[in-house]
């Protein structure tokens, strides 16, 4: 069987774990912890010299990491990948916009405040950066969808899965998403969808 090793409270891990729900892919969850140093230990390095998860083992043993990778990976042949060139281009545009523009801020921003162990690099210049630049990728979200129901033509795909995994706890992380209303509206039609879990979910 696939498995997934991943943790539970990252976003990055959830976005897999969310498109599988929808797809019915049946999975085995491995939590593989960088909390506790799990991530860096040789067995799990061996597999990911990244050091990093996700990581997704295939049932032929062969692994594919990165997040953005995986989703594209699972969502090859589905609705979640347009079959429109434009299309299919624009959730590339936004998995890559997600990924330098969204989740370096937005992300990090709750980890600082969330984890102990990122305690000492919540430092107020740190935390004043990822507040200005989380809440201009929510800005650019907003603009967006204030002309469409989602980032890649009328239908829900993997760019939407991506943005949603960090963005539906933003909060958490001092964003104030009341003030990004196509944005908040575009988080309830993304829950809508067929097969929405949470993020606890593991399979």
């Amino acid at each position: 069987m696939t498995i997934l090793y991943g943790m539970i409270d990252s976003g990055n891990c959830y976005k897999p774990r969310l498109l599988m729900a929808k797809l019915g892919i049946p999975f085995t969850n491995v939590e593989v912890s960088s909390h506790t140093g799990d991530t860096r230990k040789p067995d799990y390095v061996a597999k990911n010299p990244n050091a990093m998860v996700p990581l997704l083992e295939l049932d032929d043993g062969r692994r594919l990491a990165e997040s953005n990778a995986i989703l594209l990976y699972l969502a090859e042949g589905t609705r979640f990948l347009p079959a429109d060139k434009y299309e299919r281009a624009l959730a590339y545009q936004w998995l890559f916009f997600e990924q330098y523009s969204h989740e370096p801020y937005i992300a990090v921003r709750k980890a600082l405040l969330t984890f102990p162990e990122r305690a000492k690099d919540a430092t107020p210049e740190r935390l004043a950066v990822t507040l200005e630049r989380g809440n201009k990728a929510l800005g650019v979200m907003n603009k967006h969808l204030e002309g469409s129901a989602f980032f890649a033509g009328e239908a829900l795909s993997v760019a939407d899965i991506a943005l949603y995994a960090y963005t539906h706890t933003a909060e958490v992380g001092g964003f104030q998403l009341d003030a990004y209303p196509a944005v908040a509206a575009w988080l309830r039609r993304v829950e809508a969808d067929p097969g929405h879990v949470p993020i606890e979910w593991l399979g």
